[in-house]
């Protein structure tokens, strides 16, 4: 783990701390997401931020404007911090370590499922059900059409792989045919 991972964790922890005392950790998700669409789509909000020639001072106020009313007094708290630190380049791996931080602590998982095909709602509903029942959290899915597992699925809940898929299945029996021969 790099050094800006550690520190990015320690500004995520002490944010989810001030937001979760408040009940507002998903209010802060949102917001911080927000934010990082806005530092994604413009990149000259990007050059702003992170150009030596402006001062830290002038960079809090534009921000501050940008962002009034729209994101909570702790969100900005943690912009400004970043700024005056000249951390803001670690913006991207708090969020990151934010949604994990929050979602480990109210029981949410996000679970990533590739198939073949767009899943219908309804096979969302049951992927959701039968996960959330298997984990023991709440799931949130994301689908992924990846043509090469053929048929069926596999699915990624943190670092554990459940391969449901035809590709999946036709490997495992190979490999039963070579322990064979």
């Amino acid at each position: 783990m790099s050094r800006d991972t550690r520190v990015a964790k320690r500004y995520a922890r002490a944010l989810f701390e001030v937001t979760f005392a408040e009940g507002k950790v998903a209010e802060t998700q949102a917001e911080l997401r927000a934010i990082a669409e806005a530092f994604a789509s413009d990149p000259a909000l990007n050059k702003f931020v992170s150009s030596p020639g402006v001062s830290a001072e002038g960079k809090q106020k534009v921000l501050n404007g940008a962002f009034a009313g729209r994101v909570s007094a702790p969100v900005i708290r943690t912009v400004e911090l970043l700024i005056a630190r000249g951390r803001t380049q670690l913006f991207g791996e708090l969020r990151e370590s934010y949604e994990q931080i929050s979602n480990e602590a109210l029981g949410v998982a996000d679970a990533t499922v590739y198939s073949a095909f767009p899943l219908t709602e309804e096979e969302k509903a049951a992927a959701v059900e039968r996960f959330g029942m298997l984990t023991g959290k709440k799931i949130t899915i994301y689908n992924v059409i990846d043509k090469s597992v053929l048929g069926g699925a596999k699915v990624v809940i943190g670092n554990t792989l459940y391969d449901g898929s035809l590709a999946g299945k036709l490997a495992r029996l190979e490999k039963s045919f070579e322990r064979q021969a």
